[in-house]
């Protein structure tokens, strides 16, 4: 029998939701995470039916050894997957900086697809005590294939509770300040240790974004005017004049068109043009994964580099920037207000246990 909810104290929580990963990098795992990811109907928009001999028949038994491989090739030792090395150290960094602002506040981590489930984040989080959740995606610019779809995950599995919590959302910050800042700072600090581009002679900073079906956008996805308008945010904060940088997206897939520019044709289109340098950097992505690490540290390099490009460096992503650190606990802030996150009094604590009390004496 569960514990009577008036004898424990109930608090509020914040689950920090991303995308996922495959627990190791083989074909098993890969297939089964790319299984689960590409039957989200949020993500594919093509009828169930034709998408089901598509995926099962063609995409799974190809991409599986392929992408393992890639996989392979940035999973860190002994630390396994770097986005969930990365988010994972950012839900912990998050809950220390309650602790440390004296406010009593859970911190978890969810993957829409993986583990952790959302079920299991959500499960833990109930068993603590949460009647108050907050749910901050780790997708700065809203998509309804990522931000919606993990709202949707929550949705579902609260929908089996008797005794829910208040549930508030964060829908998108790409032009939060403290989150611009905190781009601003990566890029700074990187251009500290390896010098600062020389825009004058031609130097360009690229800021890629993963990419959406076109078709996204004309049914009313803001993501593409987010992605502008962090990429224009980033930019002036850094003293840039338009030109100096340049707002790209990645990761197409198929044959249908997709946001523009294209990040790989646009590094070519570079190196071909005489550009001597870029520095690239992915806003979009609070944590290094496979699409920055593999698709755009190595494979954009090569690009780069074959068709006449001479320095090429990728500026990793906020990760355990402090300032990004920071600017979670402001956004989340901003949303958490009106909720009580102080630490309990011993006068608190008496009126609690003097409650607890008379909910024995009544259920005795």
């Amino acid at each position: 029998m569960n514990q009577n909810p008036h004898l424990r104290p109930t608090k509020t929580a914040i689950l920090l939701l991303n995308l996922g990963t495959p627990s190791a990098p083989t074909p098993k795992a890969v297939r089964a995470y790319l299984k689960e990811f590409l039957s989200d109907p949020r993500v594919v928009e093509i009828p169930r039916v034709i998408w089901w001999f598509i995926l099962n028949g063609i995409i799974l038994p190809i991409r599986s050894s392929a992408s393992a491989k890639k996989y392979a090739s940035i999973w860190l030792p002994k630390l396994g997957s770097p986005l969930m090395h990365y988010s994972r150290l950012q839900a912990k960094e998050l809950g220390e900086k309650f602790t440390n602002q004296h406010q009593t506040v859970l911190v978890d981590l969810a993957m829409r697809y993986g583990q952790p489930s959302t079920k299991q984040a959500l499960e833990a989080l109930q068993s603590q005590g949460m009647e108050r959740l907050l749910l901050l995606p780790l997708y700065p610019q809203y998509s309804a294939t990522t931000t919606a779809s993990s709202f949707d995950e929550v949705f579902r599995v609260l929908a089996t509770w008797r005794n829910q919590p208040e549930l508030r959302l964060v829908k998108h910050y790409h032009d939060n300040s403290a989150y611009i800042a905190a781009l601003r700072d990566q890029v700074l600090g990187a251009w500290d240790k390896e010098g600062r581009p020389d825009f004058s002679a031609g130097d360009r900073l690229v800021m890629s974004f993963h990419g959406l079906p076109k078709r996204n956008l004309m049914k009313g996805d803001p993501y593409h005017c987010e992605c502008l308008k962090t990429g224009r945010l980033l930019g002036e904060s850094l003293g840039l004049e338009p030109g100096q940088y340049l707002v790209t997206f990645q990761s197409r897939f198929g044959k249908a068109e997709w946001l523009k520019p294209y990040t790989a044709p646009t590094i070519e289109k570079l190196g071909k043009e005489g550009c001597k340098r870029i520095d690239i950097f992915c806003p979009g992505f609070p944590a290094d994964c496979l699409e920055t690490l593999e698709e755009i540290a190595m494979e954009a390099r090569e690009i780069f580099l074959e068709h006449g490009g001479k320095d090429y460096r990728y500026i990793p992503c906020l990760n355990s920037n402090p300032k990004w650190i920071e600017a979670m606990y402001e956004i989340a802030q901003e949303h958490l207000s009106g909720w009580a996150l102080g630490s309990e009094s011993e006068a608190d604590l008496a009126e609690r246990d003097r409650r607890a009390e008379l909910a024995k004496a009544r259920i005795a």
